[in-house]
């Protein structure tokens, strides 16, 4: 518990430290955010505001982790999907910036990218780590093998949550403020698997400490990122994130339990589909932009409003996840 408190405080310094020398680099080489036209039209002020600020929680939570990990399989395990998930959008971002395309990678060439890594992280876990093919029915403590279905299902999952990050990241602080919020919740969830491991042989105490400095860089990214923002995360920032979530989930046996940990990211890409699905089927659209956050905004909701709405429904969904943990 103690050495997780300290990454969680290390974190948040190193990232206002990180932050300091980043952004006048940031500022200065003219990694500017390019601004869908399609967006909301007030948010064309924000065109030109340094992006790929991820970069500053993805360098701060790695050289806690050199400090403070203990350099377990699990650990590697997780930094992996936190890597390869934020190299998709590390390079995603370059498009951006150097093309000045604004959509960056194609939906195709994600979408391929992060099935590989998703495929590779599960592989992996259970090769090293025994992690299996069953999940845990919450409730009912029951668990359900899924045999060879079980990676199908899970990749594109996993693949969902992290473009459910993706999306999130659409206003000021929003998916720093609620990913902080949600590996809180994984924090506390460490702690307890450290008490009552499950089936996974993982080190719990590195991935507590993981779980606590990305907490800690989030909210220290904050400083920088809330409205109005000095710098966005970029792709960089938010596919990482959501890289995170998903290998804490799969580590700690809680993939179900994720839904509802999870429920900001779902929805802002349940919101996308439907969006798109009910346009091309019946040429209507059901909310008036999505995701969901930008439809709050055109009803009227000023930006802060909604980043705050957001961020204490991923604090009743976390506190409700691990309820679920508890019981």
């Amino acid at each position: 518990m103690q050495i997780s408190i300290i990454a969680f405080v290390a974190g948040l310094i190193l990232t206002l430290i990180v932050g300091k020398l980043l952004l006048p680099m940031l500022r200065r080489l003219k990694i500017g955010q390019t601004i869908r036209n399609d967006g909301p039209q007030s948010h064309l002020i924000k065109a030109g505001t340094p992006t790929m600020g991820g970069l500053m929680f993805v360098i701060s939570m790695l050289i806690v982790l050199l400090v403070l990990g203990n350099g377990s399989k699990s650990l590697w395990i997780w930094l992996f999907s936190f890597i390869a998930f934020g190299a998709i959008g590390f390079y995603d971002d370059m498009l951006k910036v150097v093309f000045h395309r604004s959509l960056g990678l194609t939906v195709k060439q994600k979408l391929v990218g992060q099935y590989a890594a998703a495929i590779i992280l599960l592989v992996a876990a259970q090769l090293f780590l025994g992690r299996g093919t069953a999940v845990i029915i919450p409730f009912v403590n029951y668990s359900w093998d899924l045999g060879w279905f079980y990676y199908i299902v899970m990749a594109t999952f996993f693949v969902g949550i992290v473009n459910g990050t993706n999306f999130t990241d659409g206003l000021d602080g929003l998916a720093a403020g609620v990913s902080a919020i949600v590996f809180i919740g994984y924090w506390l969830i460490m702690l307890v698997c450290v008490s009552y491991p499950t089936l996974v042989m993982a080190d719990y105490h590195d991935l507590a400490v993981a779980a606590a400095s990305l907490a800690g860089c989030l909210i220290g990214f904050l400083f920088y990122n809330q409205h109005p923002a000095k710098v966005f995360m970029g792709d960089t920032g938010s596919l990482a994130i959501g890289g995170a979530v998903v290998g804490f989930a799969l580590l700690s046996k809680t993939e179900i339990v994720l839904i509802i940990i999870g429920g900001v990211y779902l929805v802002e890409i349940l919101s996308v589909m439907l969006q798109v699905a009910s346009f091309k089927l019946w040429g209507k659209r059901i909310l008036l932009m999505s995701p969901l956050h930008h439809h709050f905004e055109l009803k009227g909701w000023p930006e802060v409003k909604v980043v705050r709405m957001f961020w204490l429904a991923s604090a009743i969904l976390t506190a409700l996840g691990l309820l679920i943990v508890s019981i």
